[in-house]
């Protein structure tokens, strides 16, 4: 690879790290699972890049490997607890902010065990839902069609909605 092509791939990357801090975030628990996940990303990107093509979005390509290898090194590396992980991490913002009452801050901390119990395609589907990813963007990224993106999605809120509307058990 040409020294420029370094460059630009560089700049790319760091133009979009937050999807490499996001999909980390978003499939291990552990600040040591994230670091080794962000390395296996960024491994995968480097490998990959010479067949990356510029008439297509970046951001597009790079959620496609990272959401590809979060969910093989997820199987890899399954454990049999997992610990829930915080939307606004996931969404890069400061985890110590409340939403100002017990009751919504219950609901939320609820919500994010629901999404830690998610299998690795939901998952990844509602983070980039979350992050307003377009059901173009999500199909193109996930390599399902967008009718599929509708259907899953749709039934994924229905079932949050659903868990989230229950009495506690």
């Amino acid at each position: 690879m040409a020294v420029d092509d370094q460059e630009i791939f560089l700049q790319l990357v760091e133009q979009h790290r937050g999807i490499i801090r996001k999909v980390a975030a978003g499939y291990c628990s552990s600040l040591v699972d994230q670091h080794d996940l962000t390395q296996e990303i960024m491994l995968q990107l480097w490998k990959a890049y010479p067949r990356y093509s510029p008439g297509r979005p970046f951001s597009t390509w790079m959620y496609r490997i990272a959401l590809n290898v979060a969910i093989s090194f997820l199987r890899r590396n399954t454990r049999p607890v997992r610990q829930t992980i915080s939307l606004d991490e996931i969404d890069g913002e400061l985890a110590h902010e409340s939403t100002g009452t017990p009751e919504m801050d219950e609901r939320i901390a609820l919500l994010q065990r629901l999404i830690a119990l998610l299998d690795p395609l939901n998952r990844a589907l509602l983070l980039l839902y979350l992050d307003d990813h377009s059901y173009r963007d999500i199909s193109a990224i996930l390599g399902i069609t967008e009718t599929n993106v509708a259907t899953k999605l749709s039934r994924l809120k229905e079932r949050l909605r659903q868990n989230l509307t229950q009495p506690n058990e």
